[in-house]
């Protein structure tokens, strides 16, 4: 079992708290919608990470979207899924094991699709930097 490094994002630590008090991701939102949880490993530290994100799902699958609100750069944790994507996804009182895989060409189309659709503001950061924002698919694993 690893260290739990609590965000240094004072919003994100006030987010994991509610939601690890309550038992469900429900007891946080952004904007006023829904997120999930993802729980990982840190690539260099090695201990566990967690971070709320927008809620996208569609058949079962599961989006994670690396805006960071349109910054220039990409947030940390998109390369903590690039280096162990094998994560852990909470959606309500739900927790399941998945694997990120990120998506390139005509199936991050129809995923960014499907991500603007759950949270339009993902456009307008879109707007804001020069990098194509990444988009991950969260896969069930055994």
């Amino acid at each position: 079992m690893t260290t739990y490094r609590p965000s240094p994002s004072k919003w994100v630590r006030n987010q994991v708290a509610a939601i690890e008090a309550a038992g469900t991701t429900e007891a946080a939102d952004i904007q006023g919608m829904r997120v999930v949880l993802l729980t990982m490993t840190g690539r260099k530290s090695g201990d566990t990470l967690k971070v709320p994100l927008m809620r996208v799902e569609h058949d079962g699958l599961y989006a994670a979207v690396a805006s960071k609100g349109g910054a220039p750069d990409h947030p940390q944790w998109y390369f903590n899924l690039q280096a162990q994507p094998d994560i852990s996804l909470q959606d309500g009182t739900l927790d399941r094991p998945v694997r990120a895989r990120e998506l390139q060409g005509a199936e991050r189309e129809q995923w960014w699709e499907r991500c603007v659709a759950a949270f339009p503001p993902y456009a307008e950061y879109q707007t804001k930097t020069d990098r194509l924002i990444p988009v991950f698919v969260l896969e069930p694993r055994a």
